[in-house]
């Protein structure tokens, strides 16, 4: 199949510029002479923004920041205007220990997916949308597989297990990603492709990050797994490859629907013998599996509740990926190369402990 590609021309908008996908893609497309247009909270703090800035200098595309706020009903007007394609990567993402799932994640997902369709109906420019969405938005829990006759999540499923107080992370994903089919179908003037990427892994462009890959990474690392390994299954995906799935979903002018960014599956006991292999016995990395009862017993000392973990510990991931490889054109990296880099960069950051006389070695990939 051959598959055209369109050049935008204008600049394009990426909310939530500076976050850890986002930051990857403004890389890609300034890259490619793209002007970029980045939303970020304070385009003035050099703490989130500093790494954009050195991104930015000597490419052949410019970049330019803007203040928004997903809360703001007004707040992308201005950073849209002359975008003929809007990347929506801003979203909250928390998993563990949420105090209150509405205020958290429901409305700010939702209402912000709202604001940047709303502004997209208001500028002219805009041809195509491309929303970061989930796997989660696919499915609620590893469990839900049984009920698939494939075997297998493709793009045709949809989340109907996760609510407010069960998996709000994923409820929030599920309703944001909704109402933007609701509302694009509701206009004829922009077309909406939405991603679904997995488990992200991989070196980010800043060491501000709480993503949850961050946090298993970083419990592996740390010993918090020594004394065995829950049987959990994590759908992975390169950091660098989600952009690049992100920046092929605008582009080529066949793109629709859903794209799920899924490497390949593995399990928590296997990502620590890729670790292992790669790093030697230096970590307290777990050699064993925990039987699942008292993985589900313990799950609420890691800020899991035991509903979650019953319904998935012990269960298999699988995910049909076809369609982002032969549409988008997206070679997955081996998830060996995507795990061991992701933990070298944890340790160049201090996020994990090197064993006293170890060597830390490595470098920061070049901005």
């Amino acid at each position: 199949m051959t598959l055209g590609r369109r050049r935008p021309r204008g600049p394009v908008l990426v909310t939530g510029a500076n976050g850890y996908v986002a930051s990857w893609l403004v890389k890609r497309l300034l890259e490619l002479g793209i002007d970029v247009h980045g939303t970020v909270r304070d385009p003035r703090d050099p703490a989130r923004t500093g790494h954009l800035r050195t991104i930015a200098r000597g490419r052949p595309g410019t970049l330019s920041l803007f203040r928004a706020d997903l809360l703001d009903p007004d707040g992308f007007d201005r950073a849209m205007a002359g975008c003929p394609l809007v990347f929506h990567t801003a979203s909250p993402l928390i998993v563990r220990d949420v105090d209150d799932p509405l205020r958290d994640l429901i409305e700010p997902a939702t209402r912000g997916t709202r604001h940047v369709l709303e502004a997209a109906g208001r500028t002219g420019a805009v041809q195509r949308v491309v929303l970061t969405s989930s796997i989660v938005a696919i499915y609620g829990d590893a469990a839900d597989l049984e009920q698939i006759e494939a075997g297998r999540f493709d793009e045709s499923h949809w989340n109907t297990t996760s609510h407010e107080g069960h998996q709000p992370y994923s409820y929030s994903k599920t309703l944001s990603e909704r109402l933007a089919w609701k509302m694009a179908e509701e206009q004829n003037r922009w077309d909406l492709v939405v991603v679904n990427p997995g488990l992200v892994l991989g070196p980010g462009l800043s060491r501000r990050t709480n993503a949850e890959g961050v946090l298993i990474m970083r419990d592996l690392g740390n010993g918090a797994h020594r004394v065995g390994a829950a049987e959990l299954e994590f759908a992975i995906v390169d950091v660098r490859d989600v952009a690049e799935g992100h920046l092929q979903a605008g582009l080529v002018r066949e793109a629709e629907g859903r794209y799920i960014l899924v490497s390949e599956t593995r399990s928590l006991i296997e990502i620590a013998g890729i670790l292992r292999d790669r790093f030697g016995d230096r970590f307290p990395l777990p050699r064993r599996t925990v039987p699942p009862p008292m993985s589900i017993s313990y799950a609420p000392l890691r800020g899991i509740p035991r509903a979650v973990a019953k319904r998935n510990v012990g269960y298999p991931l699988r995910f049909e990926n076809a369609r982002a490889r032969t549409i988008l054109g997206v070679a997955f990296r081996p998830v060996e190369e995507t795990i061991t880099s992701h933990f070298q960069q944890l340790l160049d950051d201090g996020l994990v402990s090197a064993p006293r006389g170890g060597r830390r070695g490595g470098k920061r990939p070049s901005p």
